[in-house]
């Protein structure tokens, strides 16, 4: 019996991946909690939600998945993957903008690049939505929305992964970056109960 629960002990490299998760630093705009992880996709797995908002206005939501699995697999080219996810309401007008899905991805890659977050085997959809209403909901006009859905497999610290992800959220709801050497103080809502 003891045999079996050391198997069913997270190993310490993913324990230590998961502190680094829940440590990092995001912007104030940023309110980011522990959620229930898929269980299905890899042996171990942790995640947390975020949700943008500024002056009370939720701006965007998303989330990110730390998955581990400590025999490798082939598609990640490693043992650990980040599986996230950013969706925000953007202005109607953007939708039509040929490179728009384009430079949703650049958001990624730029701020995994701006937060040295070294990565391999990137892949991702980038999604635009344009909704209009009619009959009882023409009043409510047009809406349209950007979802990011990417994957890859990050290489050393994760802290700045997450980090990155945090700043993909804030520009996918239209944040300004911070300046250089700014750094945000953190707004952490803690676990869900």
């Amino acid at each position: 019996m003891g045999a079996r629960k050391e198997l069913d002990e997270p190993p310490e490299e993913f324990l230590a991946a998961v502190e680094q998760l829940r440590s990092a630093r995001l912007r104030s705009e940023v309110a980011s909690e522990e959620m229930p992880a898929p269980q299905r996709i890899a042996p171990y797995a942790a995640a947390l939600s975020g949700e943008v908002t500024s002056e009370g206005k939720e701006l965007g939501t998303g989330r990110i998945v730390l998955l581990h699995d400590p025999a490798g697999n082939e598609a990640w080219s490693g043992t650990f993957r980040c599986v996230a996810f950013a969706r925000a309401d953007i202005d109607p007008e953007m939708i039509t903008d040929p490179v728009l899905s384009a430079v949703g991805w650049s958001w990624l890659t730029d701020a995994l690049v701006s937060h040295n977050a070294r990565y391999a085997a990137p892949s991702g959809t980038v999604t635009t939505v344009l909704s209009e209403g009619f009959g009882g909901m023409s009043e409510d006009g047009s809406t349209a929305q950007i979802e990011i859905r990417a994957s890859w497999t990050p290489i050393g610290e994760i802290t700045c992964h997450v980090q990155a992800w945090a700043d993909v959220l804030c520009t996918a709801a239209g944040l300004p970056p911070l300046p250089p050497g700014v750094v945000s103080m953190p707004n952490r809502r803690g676990p869900r109960s």
